[in-house]
């Protein structure tokens, strides 16, 4: 079978495209070329890259020429004056669903997020609700997947979070409230993914995916740091000192430490899907618990943030895709 994937240099999207090229199946990665943290993705056997933005719908469509079915995983989590949650969550999907059509492309899935829905008063949760009700109401056949906290080798969770640990002595709980989380292993989600595009399931669907271990949102990140083998000093900060943090380290770092997007995230909780949709069948269901073994996996190099991750010293660099 022969699959597109958007933001298919991304975290989600290489993980994706390692299983599909590795059983054999064509691979199309769609991407525009910003994330080179693993060059080896573009050199998969069966794969071909094309280094284009969800802007273009023209090359878009050349490029799902022949594919049965596109994975939509281009996504931010913080803006840019470049790319805005408008610009890759809404338009971004309404040019992949036109190419889609033209191209004669029969199913599109997209991942979303558990909590987003409209009129909340976050860009990220209402742009990436649109995102959704533009594929609901494409005409084609479609997989919505709202996921939760999505971690495994090269996210931002477990990447960020190790970052952090070796760079300062403190770390900071967001709000003072604990909040719940159910992680989801990357492994789980691509799973779920090749069943969706593969297998025929999860036909003209929206489905919470989650974690199958409930946990404190303080508890996680004490497992990582366990794991990582730092043990800073932990305290909890109100919301409006982590806005403020999120609010100036996206405008110093090149990818965040910690985005306001995310700072919404993390006080709400990630556990109950938000509007309530069904939960998967048994046998995809997230199998994978939060262990010690499953986070040393996904850990990057152990190392702290560098002047690199400053904007000052990449100034052409842009955020990452999903």
């Amino acid at each position: 079978m022969k699959i597109a994937i958007t933001g298919g240099t991304g975290f989600i999207g290489r993980h994706l495209a390692r299983v599909l090229a590795g059983e054999g199946h064509t691979v199309v990665l769609i991407a525009r070329g910003v994330d080179q943290r693993d060059e080896t993705i573009r050199t998969l056997p069966h794969t071909t890259f094309v280094g284009i933005s969800t802007e273009d719908e023209e090359k878009m469509s050349a490029a799902f020429h022949g594919c049965e079915a596109v994975a939509h995983c281009a996504g931010i989590n913080s803006q840019t004056s470049r790319q805005s949650y408008q610009k890759v969550h809404v338009e971004g999907t309404r040019h992949v669903v036109a190419a889609a059509r033209r191209a004669g492309v029969r199913k599109v899935l997209l991942t979303s997020f558990l909590r987003a829905r409209p009129a909340c008063g976050s860009g990220y949760h209402e742009s990436k609700f649109a995102a959704e009700e533009i594929l609901r109401g494409s005409g084609l056949d479609y997989t919505v997947l709202k996921c939760g906290v999505i971690y495994g080798r090269g996210d931002h969770m477990l990447d960020h979070l190790s970052h952090a640990f070796h760079t300062f002595p403190l770390f900071a709980f967001v709000g003072f409230k604990d909040q719940l989380v159910r992680p989801l292993a990357v492994e789980d989600l691509v799973r779920i993914l090749r069943a969706a595009l593969l297998e025929g399931r999860l036909e003209r669907s929206t489905v919470a995916v989650r974690g199958p271990e409930e946990m404190t949102l303080c508890e996680a990140v004490r497992r990582v740091a366990r794991v990582v083998g730092r043990q800073p000093l932990f305290f909890r900060a109100p919301l409006a000192f982590h806005y403020l943090l999120g609010w100036s380290l996206e405008r110093i770092m090149t990818t965040p430490l910690i985005s306001m997007a995310q700072v919404r995230i993390l006080s709400e909780g990630v556990v109950e899907a938000l509007p309530p949709c069904p939960e998967l069948p048994d046998d995809l269901k997230p199998r994978l618990n939060f262990t010690d073994v499953q986070i040393r996996a996904g850990l990057p190099e152990a190392k702290g943030f560098t002047l690199a991750d400053l904007r000052l010293f990449t100034p052409n660099s842009e955020r990452k895709c999903q």
